[in-house]
Order: structure tokens, then C-alpha cells, then sequence
């Protein structure tokens, strides 16, 4: 028991010289344990800011781009891309969602046919190696680069959990377009036909392997 009190009185000067007693004033930055973001490099609105030479953090949109929700009148497209195609809607094509469930099989706004299939699956390709292969790897197997730097929780696409039969289609593009966890939400920055593109691929990944195990 003495021993006991030895250590907490230790812990508390510890504590109280580390942290200072309540209601201290210091003339220093707090020590941040766990930052949790309190310091973000961004602009708040209408405030202004030291990183460009007008001082002022309100700035005009870059040439050639174009707000979501701002389109000139008359305009329907951002970038060339339909803007419907980047979240708005209400039926399966757009949000992954059946009623109260998860949808699954490709939508029949995609039109694909056995000619389409191939090109659509080589875009999903494309797009899982820009938006997704850094942390899910380029085969799917959750060894990306990101992992390589201790990145936690990394799905591994290949197994059960993540495969048709008990992770539909409509979950899998939810999970794109919110995010899920530490992965953060891509509707902003995959249009609608791309993420179905992506899910395309992945089913792809997915059965390929399936094919070489059971070839072994």
C-alpha cells in the first residue's frame, strides 16, 4: 500500500508539472498530445490570411472550374460530366439504396452490353488505380503503399466479408461515395458512372481470384 501512494504522489507531480495547475496562465503553445486536427491548413470563410499576398483568404474560383450548385444558367455539366452525376439523386443508379436496402448488379442506367462491359471495366481500372489502389493495393489485397506507414484497418477486398454475397453492390458504392472509417468520402471527386466502374473492377478482382485458387 505505501508503495502505492509513493507512485501516485509521483504521477500527480508529474501531472501537475507537466500540465501546470488549473487556471495557469503560460506564455507558451500547449504541449498537444493528441492534436485531433485542433491546426488544419485551411481557409475559414471570409477570414483572412497571411498565405497570399493580398492578405485575404476569399478567393475568385480557379480559371476553367466550376462549383457544384453554381452552374451558369441553363448549364447542366461540370467538367464535361453531367452534375446529376455527382449525387443529387434518389433512385439506385445514384445512391446504391433499393428502398431501405442495398441494391446490387450494375444499374440499368449504365446501358452496359457485351461490348461496353470491357471498356467500362478498364475505366473502373483506371479509376481504382487513381482513387483506391494507394491504401487497397493494386490487386485489392489491402497492401497498398499506405500500409507500408502502419495505416490500420486496410480492407483486403478479396475476402469474405467484402465479397457480393454478403457485401452488395449498393453497399460497396455507399462506402465509396461517404466513406467509411478512416476512408474518407470520394462523391465529390468520382462521378456516379465511374464508382459503378469501380465496383465493376473490383467483382473483376475479386472473381480472377477466385478463379486461380480453384485452378491450384
Amino acid at each position: 500500500m505505501r508503495y502505492f501512494f509513493i507512485t501516485y504522489a509521483i504521477i500527480a507531480v508529474l501531472v501537475v508539472g507537466i500540465g501546470g495547475f488549473r487556471g495557469q496562465h503560460f506564455s507558451k503553445p500547449p504541449i498537444q498530445v493528441f492534436p485531433d486536427m485542433d491546426n488544419q491548413d485551411k481557409l475559414k470563410a471570409q477570414a483572412p490570411s497571411t498565405f497570399f499576398a493580398d492578405r485575404q483568404g476569399g478567393r475568385l474560383p480557379v480559371d476553367e472550374t466550376q462549383p457544384r450548385g453554381f452552374n451558369e444558367e441553363g448549364a447542366s455539366e461540370i467538367g464535361g460530366i453531367p452534375e446529376p452525376e455527382f449525387g443529387g439523386q434518389e433512385d439506385y443508379y445514384h445512391t446504391g439504396h433499393v428502398g431501405d436496402y442495398y441494391g446490387t448488379g450494375m444499374p440499368e442506367e449504365l446501358a452496359l452490353n457485351d461490348e461496353s462491359i470491357v471498356e467500362f471495366i478498364a475505366k473502373g481500372k483506371e479509376r481504382f488505380g487513381i482513387y483506391c489502389a494507394v491504401c487497397h493495393g493494386a490487386a485489392g489485397d489491402g497492401l497498398g503503399i499506405t500500409s507500408r506507414y502502419g495505416v490500420p484497418g486496410i480492407a483486403n477486398l478479396h475476402l469474405d466479408p467484402f465479397k457480393s454475397a454478403s457485401y452488395p453492390d449498393g453497399r460497396m458504392f455507399e462506402v465509396i461515395t461517404k466513406g467509411k472509417g478512416q476512408m474518407g468520402a470520394y462523391g465529390a471527386n468520382i462521378s456516379v458512372r465511374d464508382r459503378w466502374a469501380i465496383i465493376a473492377y473490383v467483382r473483376t478482382l475479386q472473381a480472377a481470384k477466385e478463379a486461380a485458387t480453384a485452378a491450384q
